[in-house]
């Protein structure tokens, strides 16, 4: 499995939206620009956010997004499913077999156990999560000197 430009830039663009949302709307041309990220494609993965309840719009002169839930509650699964799609390593239609193949017994040893860890580790993981990771290290190179 491959996360496209889509998948990561919209993880980025989520985290940049929790760490500095908290509630205030953030106008996507802050997000495109704090990202280095075209304002026109992330109005395109916003628009697929959007539409997965992931963050809401708010319309106006002070509008922007916010996230549509508690950053605890968002997962970098829920993120990468709403834009990549199914997290599958190899996808059923793929693996359509007798169980005495050679097939048959590499799903079930190989790509179903693959896939349940990637779905395990995509959803153990929030917004919360990487944000307080994020901190952490923005301090750490705060408090860096440089001779």
């Amino acid at each position: 499995m491959r996360i496209s430009t889509k998948g990561r830039y919209g993880l980025r663009a989520m985290v940049d939206l929790a760490v500095y949302s908290s509630d205030i709307p953030i106008p996507l041309s802050s997000i495109a620009e704090r990202q280095n990220l075209s304002l026109g494609y992330m109005e395109q993965v916003f628009s697929v956010l959007r539409k997965a309840g992931l963050v809401k719009s708010i319309k106006g002169a002070q509008g922007g997004y916010v996230l549509g839930d508690n950053p605890a509650n968002i997962t970098v699964g829920h993120v990468l499913r709403a834009l990549e799609g199914d997290l599958r390593v190899v996808g059923e239609e793929e693996t359509e077999s007798n169980k005495k193949d050679i097939e048959y017994c590499i799903k079930t040893m190989v790509w179903d156990k693959m896939n349940e860890i990637l779905d395990q580790l995509a959803d153990s993981i929030s917004l919360k999560d990487l944000t307080t990771e994020y901190e952490k290290l923005s301090n750490s190179w705060v408090h860096m000197y440089h001779i």
